[in-house]
């Protein structure tokens, strides 16, 4: 029997640093559990993209992103909640080390925020391969450090021998800490990574299912499962309710979509006539909203950059969502009213983009007829003129190039005027991940005014076409849906 979102049994893995192993052990931890049977929801603090994509092919199901920053602590439990529901525990991989978080905001987007806030245990993975007695100090340190966060135990990892596990764990009981598991150094485990980060399930998929098989092996034969089990049933209670789209789209307030001032030019003619055709409606959302129209969303191994609410918000708001490849589609999907081109890697495949002219030219086209287009990051650069030399769809009078320097961290934002995803004024937090430079950085109408980590504009609003180097939540703000759907509906 499973249980109710409010009592899942559930546990937090977490690290004294990035690099230690917690996604190997989490990503590993929830296969090991998949395979006795169980439903295991899988989540990830912070903003990361790619980690989710690992638990989902551990688990079979969607991995989803707890962040305190963009969306707010009030809805980390709630959206917790969400994914668990009908599941019979919960893996939380954390972000950086177990006390890091938003810069100059304290514990905010913490693991430790996050696991105080479900009332979850912490799993802490070390990497002990340079230690002995020492880890006693590092591991009592993480425990005191805020009496609030219950650090109930250790993983081990890259434990030398026999002999150096004895060492830590002497060394782990003098100051009372349970070891939960104790993981040998195993390079058929390891992911690869690039500029970004590790490299994306969708790229490797073969790869990435032999790896999580590995991570599954490594994690059931060293650690203690059913201790791990009985750890995360102790987990307390929640009060809040699950997140549901459409109760999220009710309850908040709509904007106002930007009204033509008089006289103003009448929109031109859609240049796919196909696009505005009557459609019967295929479904419904099930709280009054007829789904009567398509928004496209880009997809495949160039663009594996989402969250999973954007998806059911469109749904929620009377879209039907339909994914699409731009490395392999010719054509947008029939019939589509609007098009979301989230984060990824087109750099790394901008030969392929460039050389699908005729999706380049729909994107285009379907750009200046007006229909709203949302584009983030890796949406923003294949907007643009061109990209490391290579031509893209040329909406935007921008080049865009690799770059040496990383550009990470959250901001905090307002929209400089009416766009088809906010209205002038609106504040939205977001979270910026790329070695990309757009040059110019801004358009004649800019997307949004970022405050930190120095005042600037950034992005670009033209007609329908909302484009910027900003990642967003929308759970965070569910009228974007409403309004994006709504333009879709009068473009």
């Amino acid at each position: 029997m499973t249980s109710s979102p409010s009592s899942v049994p559930r546990l937090v893995v977490a690290a004294p640093a990035s690099g230690s192993g917690k996604t190997t052990v989490a990503t590993g931890l929830m296969a090991a559990l998949t395979a006795r049977g169980l439903a295991v929801s899988p989540h990830k603090v912070g903003p990361d993209y790619i980690d989710p994509g690992y638990h989902a092919l551990a688990t079979g199901r969607v991995g989803r992103n707890l962040d305190a920053y963009l969306c707010g602590p009030e809805l980390v439990g709630p959206l917790f909640a969400h994914g668990a529901r009908g599941c019979d525990v919960a893996v939380v991989e954390g972000v950086m080390g177990l006390y890091d978080g938003a810069a100059g905001e304290g514990e905010l987007a913490s693991t430790a925020q996050v696991a105080k806030l479900l009332r979850a245990p912490v799993v802490l993975v070390v990497d002990a391969s340079s230690q002995s007695r020492s880890v006693a100090a590092l591991v009592h340190g993480f425990a005191s450090f805020d009496p609030e966060v219950r650090v109930a135990g250790v993983i081990l990892n890259k434990v030398a021998s026999d002999r150096h596990e004895e060492l830590l764990r002497e060394a782990l009981d003098s100051v009372g800490v349970p070891v939960f598991g104790v993981l040998r150094r195993a390079p058929q485990v390891d992911t690869p990574s690039r500029h970004l980060g590790l490299v994306p399930v969708a790229e490797r998929r073969t790869d990435a299912v032999a790896a999580v098989a590995a991570m599954a092996a490594q994690v059931s034969g060293g650690c203690d499962l059913d201790a791990l089990m009985a750890l995360a049933r102790g987990a307390g209670a929640l009060s809040c309710a699950a997140w549901d789209a459409a109760e999220a789209l009710a309850s908040s307030p709509p904007a106002p979509l930007p009204v033509p001032s008089p006289g103003a030019a009448a929109p031109s003619p859609p240049l796919r006539p196909e696009r505005h055709r009557p459609r019967t409606p295929s479904s419904s959302s099930g709280r009054g909203y007829p789904q009567d129209l398509r928004v496209a969303v880009a997809g495949g191994a160039a663009f594996t950059f989402s969250y999973a609410e954007h998806t059911e918000l469109l749904t929620a708001a009377g879209a039907e969502v339909v994914p699409f490849d731009p490395l392999r589609d010719e054509q947008l999907p029939d019939g589509t009213s609007g098009l979301v081109i989230g984060g990824g890697f087109p750099e790394v495949y901008a030969g392929e983009l460039s050389a699908n002219a005729p999706l380049r030219e729909a994107v285009a086209a379907l750009a200046d007829s007006g229909a709203p287009v949302a584009a983030e990051c890796a949406g923003l650069l294949y907007l643009c003129r061109e990209l490391d030399g290579l031509p893209m769809c040329g909406v935007l009078d921008a080049s865009a190039r690799m770059s040496e320097r990383l550009t990470l961290g959250y901001r905090d934002a307002v929209a400089l005027g009416d766009s088809a995803l906010a209205a002038a004024g609106e504040r939205m937090r977001g979270h910026e991940f790329h070695r990309t430079v757009v040059e110019p950085g801004s358009g004649a109408a800019p997307a949004w005014g970022v405050r930190a980590p120095r005042r600037r504009v950034e992005g670009f609003v033209q007609r329908g076409v909302h484009a910027s180097y900003l990642h967003t939540h929308w759970a965070s703000a569910p009228g974007v849906a409403r309004r994006f759907v709504e333009r879709c509906r009068t473009s």
